[in-house]
């Protein structure tokens, strides 16, 4: 069963230092979070889950780390200065700000005062001033978002690792929008994180290999924890499309605020590349671009065999970091009902997810034998590279196993009295409950298949 309201998951994420608001003893800043000793942790693993299936499993999949500042000629040519905008519409009596798109019945939606504006366009994008000097010269922008880094760098990785269409470029990394009404706790910030594959194909195959990704970014979800179920489909109508979009699915998940976009697998053409590229007179560019004579580059694709030169299609699956865990959370959230009456809250993360992997926990926290044994096996668990074991040294079992359900740890080893005579030790599992006896031979057996 999954979370019954955003509270809940709030108040988890805070409690059990996952999710905090930002320089929240100066009153925070609205949009943007800070992440916790687990919640950095889930962060990463999540991110790793990611970059695996994107890049170490595949051999047509390159990575980078671009910038984030951006040259400001970079989004004239994305088309981000002219369209990546929202309406906004200020009430006259209450100044609340909002997007005209979230108006309901032509009021306000914290006064509920009809006197509103007209709608005007709001850039989103973060500006920044580069060098000593300020003035409109020396600016740049904060990306937006990181899939034209991968653009500009097309010809830098083609040329460093040869490759063959179809292939991709593959980047986790930051993106900044001034969002008029971030809302919705962690969905819709204004910092956030972005997992990006632009992934080069030729015209003529772009539907196929959009339909591919499209079952394969499902078939992932599914192995994070977000079942196919759970996943609807939408094919996004033609007068909603992006500016760069032939076509794209956006896969609809239901998190506790409603149905909203989990992530976009868009067809954006050569539109980008198109851009980006000087002399575009010398090919057919079938996206409408904007002519590009500051460029210094022709972001193109030549095939050796064919002598064939063009400018390749793209094909993106674009998914936020934040967006993604805060589904993880949702789907991992329970709580039961035990024999006793009381209610036991715990995530069900994949073992792959757990921000702690296992926790070692002595039976007495002052007694010098029993604890430098749970630090000799805590040392031997976190030898083998499965990710973050800890040392809950709190003397109090019930309480440490409450804590580490509720973030989600799958194992729990109990050190004892017992454990310094015969080198065993309690396995406690995290949904089951189910506790036995065992030795750290065949733990590390147990985890080396799993």
């Amino acid at each position: 069963m999954s979370a019954q309201s955003m509270e809940q998951l709030v108040s988890l994420c805070k409690r059990r230092g996952f999710i905090y608001r930002t320089n929240e003893i100066y009153g925070g800043l609205q949009g943007i979070y800070d992440f916790g000793p687990y919640g950095v942790e889930l962060k990463n693993n999540l991110k790793n889950a990611w970059w695996s299936e994107m890049v170490y499993q595949r051999d047509d999949v390159e990575g980078i780390d671009a910038s984030i500042l951006t040259n400001k000629l970079v989004l004239k040519h994305s088309g981000h200065e002219d369209t990546f905008s929202d309406p906004l519409v200020d009430c006259k009596d209450c100044k609340n700000r909002m997007r005209a798109d979230h108006i309901k019945n032509s009021k306000c939606s914290l006064c509920g005062s009809s006197n509103l504006t007209e709608p005007r366009e709001f850039n989103l994008m973060f500006k920044t001033n580069v060098g000593p000097i300020e003035d409109e010269n020396n600016y740049a922008y904060l990306r937006p978002e990181t899939a034209q880094q991968i653009f500009t760098n097309f010809k830098n990785v083609l040329n460093s690792n040869p490759k063959k269409i179809p292939f991709g470029i593959a980047q986790i990394g930051k993106a900044f929008r001034n969002e008029i009404t971030p809302r919705n706790f962690i969905f819709r910030v204004r910092e956030f994180e972005q997992m990006e594959l632009e992934f080069f194909v030729k015209k003529g195959d772009d539907e196929e290999w959009h339909k591919y990704w499209l079952e394969k970014r499902i078939e992932w979800w599914g192995k994070q924890g977000v079942a196919k179920d759970k996943i609807k489909i939408l094919n996004v109508p033609e007068d909603e499309l992006s500016h760069y979009s032939k076509g794209t699915y956006d896969l609809m998940y239901e998190f506790p605020h409603g149905v909203e976009e989990l992530e976009g697998i868009a067809n954006r053409t050569d539109f980008d590349l198109g851009s980006h590229s000087k002399n575009q007179e010398d090919y057919q560019i079938d996206a409408k671009v904007i002519k590009n004579n500051e460029s210094n580059e022709k972001l193109v694709f030549t095939d050796n065999e064919t002598n064939e030169t063009y400018i390749p299609y793209v094909i993106e699956p674009s998914a936020g970091v934040e967006r993604g865990m805060l589904a993880i959370l949702n789907e991992a959230y329970n709580e039961e009902v035990l024999e006793n009456g009381k209610t036991r809250t715990l995530l069900k993360l994949k073992p792959h997810l757990s921000p702690v992997k296992v926790a070692v926990i002595p039976l007495k926290k002052n007694d010098e034998k029993i604890v430098s044994y749970a630090k000799e096996i805590k040392k031997k668990i976190q030898g083998l590279n499965i990710g973050r074991v800890v040392l809950e040294n709190t003397g109090n079992i019930g309480k440490s196993y409450r804590k580490h359900d509720e973030i989600g740890t799958p194992v729990c080893l109990t050190i004892d009295f017992d454990s310094l005579e015969n080198n065993s030790f309690t396995k406690r599992d995290r949904d089951t409950m189910k506790q036995e006896r065992i030795d750290i031979e065949t733990l590390i057996k147990q985890i080396n298949k799993s």
